[in-house]
């Protein structure tokens, strides 16, 4: 029995979508994986790396948010990455009590070879769609997370 005879033809369309967004998902993401292992790093560390090296210095609050994972977590993932030398803690100038976290000379010299390395692969990988494509692919992905955030968050019934 196919799935529109069983459940619908929403559900099964709904299932179908789910199916194919979740392997090529997982797929896109063990490439991306991959890639960022070959400059020796892990996916958090390289995550650290690349919002210091765009957006500048930040709190360990800041950053654990902007990579939506626990303040545990990120203070292992900057104390491996201090231990490499690639980033360092300093005292805020404005909040005697924060400290924040930047890239040393070394982290932002392996940023800059590194990040463009990244997004050539990434241009590379996403290359098998063309550019419009590629805008309606996250155009459409962007909406679904948005929804999707706000039915989380139940602002959706």
């Amino acid at each position: 029995m196919k799935t529109a005879e069983k459940y619908g033809k929403k559900a099964s369309l709904a299932l179908n979508l789910w199916v194919k967004l979740a392997r090529a998902s997982s797929t896109f993401n063990k490439l991306t994986t991959d890639n960022i292992r070959t400059f020796g790093l892990t996916e958090p560390q390289f995550a650290v790396l690349e919002c210091l090296g765009h957006l500048g210095s930040m709190k360990l609050s800041v950053l654990s948010k902007k990579m939506l994972v626990s303040g545990g977590n990120i203070t292992c993932v900057v104390d491996n990455l201090e231990n490499e030398g690639l980033v360092e803690r300093i005292p805020s100038k404005e909040d005697r009590r924060a400290i924040l976290v930047r890239l040393t000379p070394i982290g932002e010299k392996k940023f800059g070879e590194i990040f463009i390395k990244h997004a050539e692969y990434i241009t590379s990988v996403s290359s098998v769609l063309d550019e419009k494509e590629q805008e309606m692919l996250a155009a459409l992905l962007k909406q679904l997370g948005l929804s999707l955030q706000e039915m989380h968050l139940g602002k959706v019934k």
